[in-house]
């Protein structure tokens, strides 16, 4: 008789196989294009500005209209993937980005590539939600840090991917050909999509024990052979208990495991946000050609799938906790070299590193650790919640940027960013835990038991 913790024994159980790996791709597919579709602003913006079709201002309505709609799109991706799957949220998502892309492909003045670029993030930001919390409920404890930085590796060489594209495409056939690139890509990971299965552990978590018992039961034949039969689990320790309300995230058992994601949340959105998404425009700004400044930032986008890739190394080698607070502490140094670079091959190479330290911490912390935190009833709001938070103080950010540019120039801005990386530092190493190797459900127990709270929810 399959039971919810049974069904997460099983998973994690599991050897690696095509299966997983089948699950990585398709998953890093969607978010590639999903990285691509976001990371395409700096270049467009440029290139825009350059053309006369905007400025500085609508560029920043342009980046805050994303983020307004990531944040959208978070909150409803928590609340759409707890209550009715995984599988259904992040379908929906790639389909609605997907179509607002190539729709801005055909924009006719900035206003309209302004409200479409709404419409997008909502479906950009349902889809990193969903993307991380998935994968990570799939992959057996061992290798579930590297399988996660694997994802963010793929999802954050889209950054140097569009900076290349911008390179090539944007003086050949405009600006508009990377919207029809990132657009036709989403819609056909879509319909490559449609036969993934639903995440069993949602599925037991929600009480449909033999939609999950069936789902399990096929990868283990596939893995082991038709006459494979799971070993007997105890009876469960976990019996199916309404949601939890959103109240969870800050009571005494999790708050600070909220403080940790949010905060971690916060700082790289406002550091990729408020400098990378800008590096092109301000180098304009500063003099250089529109070749040049789309080079210099083609260099440092290569920091994207590097740190990444440090990441997939470190992370189920050292542990989440004590590598993000070291790439933390290492990108302060880094954009304080950057503020303080005396030619524009030097801010390049400083650039090149900061960037490292920036996206080894999303493939350690956005892309594995986040999730982690929080209990399969309520990942997806956890990490919602944390990524919206996030999308806000992203939303903040570009009108705080120029804020800071107009005092002080692209120098106050890396000074600022590396401020908000010693404050993420001092957070995850004071209030964080160590996730590493340990089963999904062995994390959940550890934060204490939320009975109290489910069943003060139960009665209302």
């Amino acid at each position: 008789m399959a039971s919810a913790e049974s069904i997460g024994l099983r998973l994690d159980a599991l050897p690696l196989s095509a299966f997983h790996r089948r699950m990585l791709w398709l998953i890093a597919a969607g978010m590639f294009f999903d990285s691509f579709d976001i990371t395409l602003a700096g270049s467009v913006l440029g290139a825009l500005v350059h053309g006369g079709m905007s400025n500085l201002r609508l560029n920043g309505f342009f980046i805050s209209s994303t983020f307004i709609g990531m944040a959208i799109g978070g909150s409803l991706a928590g609340l759409l993937g707890d209550r009715f799957g995984r599988r259904f949220t992040y379908q929906a998502n790639l389909l609605v980005f997907g179509l607002a892309s190539v729709a801005a492909g055909f924009a006719s003045s900035m206003p309209w590539l302004i409200a479409l670029r709404l419409i997008m993030g909502v479906g950009l930001g349902a889809e990193i939600v969903v993307g991380y919390s998935t994968l990570i409920e799939i992959i057996p404890p061992k290798h579930r840090g590297r399988y996660s930085a694997l994802l963010a590796l793929v999802t954050n060489s889209a950054l140097f991917v569009s900076s290349l594209a911008g390179y090539f495409l944007i003086p050949l056939w405009g600006w508009r050909s990377m919207f029809f690139v990132s657009g036709a890509g989403a819609l056909l990971v879509w319909v490559a999509r449609k036969s993934m299965p639903e995440s069993p552990r949602w599925l037991a978590g929600e009480g449909r024990l033999d939609e999950a018992d069936r789902i399990v039961a096929k990868i283990e034949a596939d893995i082991h052979g038709a006459d494979y039969r799971a070993p007997e689990t105890p009876p469960t320790l976990m019996e199916h208990t309404p949601m939890p309300p959103l109240s969870v995230l800050f009571s005494r058992e999790i708050w600070t495991r909220t403080l940790v994601g949010t905060t971690i949340s916060v700082v790289i959105g406002i550091a990729i946000y408020s400098f990378v998404t800008w590096v092109p425009t301000f180098l304009l700004k500063q003099g250089l050609s529109l070749s040049s400044s789309l080079g210099y930032s083609m260099l440092m986008s290569l920091g994207g799938p590097v740190g990444a890739g440090i990441g997939v190394l470190c992370t189920d080698r050292f542990g989440r906790r004590r590598c993000i607070t070291i790439a933390s502490l290492i990108g302060a140094a880094m954009g304080v070299s950057y503020a303080l670079s005396t030619s524009p091959m030097m801010a390049a190479v400083m650039g090149f590193l900061l960037f490292c330290c920036l996206y080894a911490i999303v493939a350690l912390a956005v892309a594995c650790y986040i999730p982690e935190l929080f209990g399969t009833r309520y990942r997806l709001r956890g990490n919602g919640f944390c990524a919206v938070v996030g999308r806000i103080a992203s939303f903040c950010a570009p009108g705080i940027t120029l804020l800071v540019y107009q005092a002080g120039g692209i120098r106050y801005v890396a000074f600022s960013v590396a401020m908000l990386l010693v404050l993420q530092a001092l957070v995850v190493f004071g209030f964080g835990v160590e996730t590493r190797s340990r089963s999904l459900e062995v994390i959940e127990e550890a934060s204490g038991s939320l009975e109290p709270v489910v069943a003060q929810f139960s009665r209302r």
